[in-house]
Formats: structure tokens, sequence, C-alpha cells
């Protein structure tokens, strides 16, 4: 097929130093952010901190956190996604163990959300935030900059369960350019597809049943789409990486399913993923402490 593949033993860009607080240490990375530059951008969630690893540094700095865990503005508590607003230079995170969702700007904090379950972020290009919500079983999104509101359900809010109207324990979330909302279903053990104003979703990825066929998935986390119909999944507890195509009934292994270990073509519990713009995909291989950098075979 003319599909893109993938070396399948990557190359460790960030962490892969032990657990641990150490500036070249990652305990737990759970969604990841990469800019134009290729920086890194990792919630480090139980050194409750952001990290940026530049491109090809050997150790990160700190930029938000990193003053223990607490819920003063100047502290995170388990922070589970990261996504930066260039226009602006601000750094927005999912502050999951404070269920806030709060913006750091120059080391300055606004708390834009209050008392939301959140877990995953997503920006669209219009300048809509997109927050999913793991114990009201939905995901609401606001116009950046106007957050003194409820927002506005574009996923779920149905109740926890199975339907295609319903989701169980969002997680990470993906916005595609026509305003479509990617969610992994985590106990439903699917992906799901919400078009913009659709009053339920469409199930594009898993569904049946937990599992490691390849029709299943295991507790996806990490999700990307692209305009070819293809979606990328962190297919978390089979520690693999699935792409599925949009209308397929199955889908395929693209790096890892080699078991759980630590070897460069294995993964464990991979949970965020991101593309850096020459196509190279990148794993936060959470259990592994470590971001994997598998690169597009040209």
């Amino acid at each position: 097929s003319n599909l893109n593949k993938w070396n399948q033993n990557a190359i460790t860009v960030a962490g892969g130093n032990g657990k641990g607080k150490e500036l070249d240490q990652l305990h737990w990375p759970v969604g990841i952010f990469i800019d134009k530059k290729k920086n890194i951008f990792i919630p480090d969630y139980y050194n409750h901190r952001i990290v940026e690893w530049k491109y090809n540094a050997k150790e990160a700095h700190i930029i938000a956190g990193g003053n223990r865990n607490g819920n003063r503005m100047d502290q995170l508590n388990y922070p589970t996604d990261v996504i930066i607003d260039q226009q602006k230079h601000s750094i927005i995170i999912a502050d999951f163990g404070n269920n806030r969702v709060i913006q750091w700007v120059n080391q300055t904090q606004q708390i834009l959300i209050d008392n939301i379950h959140c877990w995953g972020l997503a920006m669209d290009k219009r300048g809509f935030l997109y927050v999913s919500n793991y114990k009201k079983n939905e995901v609401r999104r606001w116009k950046m900059g106007k957050y003194n509101n409820e927002g506005i359900v574009v996923a779920g809010g149905n109740g926890k369960g199975n339907q295609l109207n319903q989701l169980a324990y969002p997680t990470l979330i993906f916005v595609d350019e026509d305003q479509s909302v990617y969610i992994s279903d985590r106990d439903n053990h699917r992906v799901m597809k919400w078009r913009k104003g659709a009053k339920e979703g469409t199930l594009i990825a898993g569904g049946n049943g937990e599992g490691e066929d390849l029709n299943q998935l295991s507790s996806p986390q990490g999700i990307i789409a692209n305009y070819l119909g293809e979606i990328y999944v962190a297919d978390c507890e089979n520690d693999r990486v699935m792409r599925w195509c949009e209308g397929k009934e199955e889908g395929e292994i693209i790096v890892g399913g080699n078991g759980k270990g630590n070897q460069t073509n294995q993964l464990n519990g991979p949970t965020g993923l991101s593309f850096d713009d020459g196509g190279n995909l990148y794993v936060a291989d959470c259990e592994n402490d470590r971001i994997q950098k598998f690169e597009l075979v040209l």
C-alpha cells in the first residue's frame, strides 16, 4: 500500500533514564505536544510539572509547576495534557488532580475553567478549546478567551454508557479541520468521531470489546486523525500504536505490538501521540517514562 511506514526501532528523545524527577527523567508522561521546531512539551504526571525538551536536548527545563503537588496557582496536581498556543505563547494544561484547566503565560497563571474533571485537551484552527470530562462522560468546547460560561457539549453528555451518543471515561481527544471531535472512549475500548453539531458519534476504531485482535482496542489514549481518513490510536494496554482507516473493520499495528517491554521496538502503556512536520511519530511511552520517536521510512 502507499500508506506511510515507520522504523520499528525508536529513538528515545526525552526521558529514558528511569523514573525520577531529575531534568533528564520523566515519571509517567501522558499527553504530548510538539511544536514546529520539534520541541516536545510533556505533562510529567507524577512530577506535577510540564517540561519542555528542546530539539535534540539531553535534558528538559520546567515550564510550569515543579513546585510539588498542590492547588496553589503555581502548582500542578497530576497534569494529563498540554497544548501550546503559539500565537499567545501560552501553555494550557489539563490539571487533572485539581479539576481545572489552567493557563501559564510567562510564569503568570490564570484558571480558565474550574470544577471540571478534565483529562484531554485540543484546540482547533478557529480558536476553540475542547476539553474531555471523564466524570461527566462528555467533551465541551469554549471560545478561546471566553471561559466564564458552561461551554457547549460537542460529544457525549448523555451519561456513562456504550450507545453511540454516550461515552465511558473519555481520555485524550483530537479535533480536525472540520471541527469533528475524535475521542478515545477508554472504558468502551473504542474511538468515536462526533461531527460538528451531531447528536451521536460514529464508531471509527475498536468497539468489539476489550482485546488484542486487530478489530479491538484496550483502553485507548492518544489519537490523531488526518485528512486521508486515517486515525492513529495509542492502544495503551496492548502496548502498540494502531492505524485505522475510516470505514474499515479493523486496524493495523504501525509500531509496538511486540509485547510489554523497554526495548527499542517495544512500548509499555503508550498514551500521548504526536507527529512532527516531517511525519515522524512520537509516542509517550508512559510506563517506560520516556518519549519514543519512530522515524518515517522515506
